[in-house]
């Protein structure tokens, strides 16, 4: 944290006003044509630094003093702390000046230090304004620093006692991270007590040249090269790409491709090494990460390389496979084989395994690694679509880092679940976005458990006991078997449903914790996005009396959902029907579930029909009808102590509509049907109905009934009305007049003009 001045400092150069910058930015310039700098200048140079680095975003300065920046910047007579400061403040301000500043390059090796380290900070966004000549001077500029920096230390001055001035030591030799005198060209894992100029611009070097090749290859300059190639034979061309002695012949992109390619094999063989320093540790592991990304960008400029770089690759692979510490290096390998296997004739299938199986098995809980995973398959989602078997397969682990890191991965996983549902794990797929709070309790019972202490016990609050009442569970024999599912790598091993009420009792005591609870806000956004997606699905709807356990947005997502589905999959209301019956008969259901409810009972109606299945035969029919009839009938009983109604008219009048439904398919329901919508007037009548609802409630309630009972006087034209053929939204049908839906229309027109006693008083 920043101490109380420097924060207090740093709020004042974010909340600076444009109009006092400017007046500011007018005062610096006339302190820098001034002949002497005083210290004035240096104070006010600093500030005006401060303000344009404190922001995310770039300050627009005025551009007569982002010139006189840089005539400060390239003058050879200017203090050098003068140069840091311009240089910085170019760097941070707008508009870019790569432009200007690349115009009169100097040959002084300082000023051509901080003149690129400007260029090099914008050249992502502004190489398009440089010429073919400036890249190619710059390119060879790189090449140098990147290959050709110095093999010894930077001079150090150390003290020379007492009576003598300060002394400058010999330089020393640079080592390797083992401590091992350096044997090769230097790079960014050379270790050493100071480094010189051109080591530092190496280090820079470095970190920016993956942006540079990709920014180089694509701004249409790359193509021309009429300059270099027209001396080079392309035949000779793809001779000495090959061998690093011939280099020096190769235009300025291809040799900075071919001296970035030697500096990133170095860096793996030295990541090799073990670092005497955890510190290096790390930094070998950022650089196996940044070498093989480049590597990757040079292959797919140019495809020679792809041979000359897969030993390098496969060896790398093989020793680091299997150690978790370098989970996050074998990402950039895997996007490597992705690009480059089939052009090499390489088989990546065990690479791909590896990846999907074991990372997100055991680093779940690694944030930085989980955010990078998430984005690779994001980024390759439709090639691993296409070329990775196990890709859809490994959903159940996928979601593990969403159910670890489930705040910060929502917008990912929103983008990233189209691509794994697939025909044969659909259902599995939706069973494990529900179940997605149970696996993040698992996954916490599972961390818990490798450092769980028995003794540790008594000190626990109440919380606590009810975490270790869990974990003994997770640890019994007994229940291995449910963990195991909810925590497997992949699709198609298993199912719970026959005991998921088992393991929701089990988890119940985990309810309330964090994740889990963040992790039931999650699902019924993933699953608006699961239905959205799925367009041939069977969705089973054994799991209503349980899906609400942790969130009651579930109901209300299924809700949305459920008529498209029935829409586009009819016979799943037979499918399913032993499940839909159960929900449906249980007048429980209406108290805890409505909207769900009420939509089961419209598409009972609506799909429960032989034009949508065959099978659909007058005994299943019937079994439909008489539940939903002691369902009304229950709900409408009028007794003197009986409590207002707790669900809406709605609900009623969908009711009556689906009875009236189902009786014009079996017409032997329709005397049953009549006298049960005879009652209606009496029940919206009755005392706690007319505390409860409006008058428009009631009206409604009455209105329907009535209509509908017209309606069944007439079984033919009834069963056209409620129950129109499945092919009535198709173009013919409304337009053809020879079509039945137009004549039926005219006939009930007609009847209803004939028979005043249809329309309602």
């Amino acid at each position: 944290m920043y101490a109380a001045a420097t924060e207090s400092l740093i709020k004042q150069a974010r909340e600076i006003k444009e109009e006092e910058l400017q007046r500011f930015c007018g005062r610096i310039f006339k302190l820098l044509h001034t002949k002497d700098i005083s210290g004035d200048t240096v104070d006010s140079l600093q500030r005006l630094n401060l303000i344009v680095s404190a922001t995310k975003y770039a300050r627009e300065l005025p551009s007569d003093l982002v010139m006189k920046l840089q005539t400060v910047l390239r003058s050879s007579s200017c203090p050098e702390q003068l140069q840091v400061l311009c240089s910085s403040i170019i760097r941070e301000s707008f508009p870019p000046s790569v432009h200007s500043l690349c115009s009169d390059l100097s040959h002084d090796s300082r000023i051509f230090s901080y003149v690129a380290s400007v260029v090099l900070t914008q050249v992502s966004h502004m190489l398009f304004i440089i010429s073919l000549y400036q890249v190619n001077l710059v390119s060879r500029k790189l090449v140098d620093w990147l290959r050709y920096a110095s093999m010894q230390q930077g001079a150090s001055m150390s003290s020379g006692g007492f009576f003598s001035g300060p002394r400058t030591r010999q330089p020393a030799p640079l080592t390797e991270v083992d401590g091992v005198v350096m044997g090769n060209f230097f790079t960014v894992l050379c270790v050493g007590q100071s480094y010189t100029e051109d080591q530092w611009m190496n280090m820079h070097t470095f970190s920016m040249i993956k942006s540079w090749l990709l920014t180089y290859d694509t701004d249409g300059t790359t193509n021309t090269e009429s300059d270099d190639r027209s001396e080079v034979d392309s035949s000779v061309m793809s001779m000495v790409s090959a061998t690093s002695s011939s280099s020096r012949l190769l235009p300025p992109k291809e040799r900075l491709r071919e001296k970035a390619f030697e500096y990133c094999q170095r860096l793996i063989e030295q990541s090799d090494r073990k670092a005497l320093k955890k510190t290096d540790t790390e930094l070998q592991k950022a650089c196996i990460v940044e070498s093989v990304s480049i590597m990757d960008i040079i292959c797919g400029e140019d495809p020679s390389y792809v041979y000359r770089a897969f030993p390098c690759i496969k060896a790398l692979y093989g020793r680091l496979n299997g150690d978790l510490t370098y989970a996050r290096a074998l990402l950039p390998i895997a996007q490597f084989y992705l690009n480059h296997s089939e052009t090499a004739a390489v088989d990546s299938e065990a690479v791909f395994c590896q990846l999907f199986s074991h990372c997100p098995a055991e680093q779940f809980n690694e944030p930085m690694l989980a955010f990078e995973f998430v984005q690779f398959c994001l980024l390759n989602a439709s090639v691993l679509q296409d070329r990775v078997a196990n890709y859809r397969q490994s959903f159940p682990n996928l979601l593990k880092f969403l159910a670890w890191n489930s705040s910060g991965l929502i917008a990912e996983f929103v983008e990233l679940l189209p691509s794994l549902i697939a025909p044969d794990t659909a259902i599995e797929l939706l069973h494990t976005i529900l179940d997605l709070p149970c696996l993040a309790a698992a996954l916490d019972l599972q961390q818990r458990s490798a450092c769980y202490h028995a003794s540790d016990r008594p000190t626990w609050d109440q919380q606590g006991e009810k975490v270790a009442a869990c974990l003994d569970a997770f640890r019994q024999p007994f229940y291995r078997g449910l963990f195991l599912y909810i925590l497997r790598p992949e699709a198609g091993t298993g199912d719970t449903i026959d005991r998921l009420k088992m393991l929701h009792e089990i988890l119940a005591d985990m309810a309330e914790s964090p994740r889990v609870v963040r992790c039931a806000q999650v699902v019924p956004v993933l699953l608006h996005v699961y239905f959205n997606t799925v367009t041939q699905v069977r969705v089973t709807n054994e799991r209503s009396g349980h899906l609400i356990h942790y969130c009651d947005f579930d109901c209300r997502v299924f809700s949305a959902h459920l008529q498209a589905l029935c829409r586009l999959h009819p016979p799943l209301i037979v499918d399913q029907s032993r499940e839909i019956l159960e929900f449906a008969s249980s007048p429980a259901n209406i108290y805890s579930k409505e909207d769900f409810y009420t939509h089961v009972v419209w598409v009972i109606g609506e799909h429960l029909s032989v034009s949508y299945d065959p099978r659909c035969r007058v005994e299943l029919i019937t079994s439909f009808f008489e539940s939903l009839e002691a369902v009304l009938f229950e709900i409408t009983q009028v007794r003197q102590s009986a409590s207002p109604p707790r669900f809406s008219p709605r609900l009623i009048t969908v009711l009556m509509t689906t009875l009236a439904k189902l009786a014009t398919r079996s017409q032997d329901l329709i005397p049953r049907v009549s006298l049960c919508l005879s009652k209606m007037r009496t029940f919206a009548h009755s005392a706690p109905v007319m505390v409860c609802y409006s008058e428009e409630d009631t009206e409604e309630i009455i209105t329907r009934a009535h209509e509908l009972i017209n309606l069944l006087k007439l079984p033919n034209v009834a069963q056209f009305v409620l129950a129109p053929s499945a092919r009535g939204d198709g173009p013919r049908w409304h337009r053809d007049t020879n079509a039945s839906l137009p004549q039926g229309m005219r006939a009930v027109s007609g009847l209803l003009h004939r028979h005043s006693s249809f329309l309602p008083t």
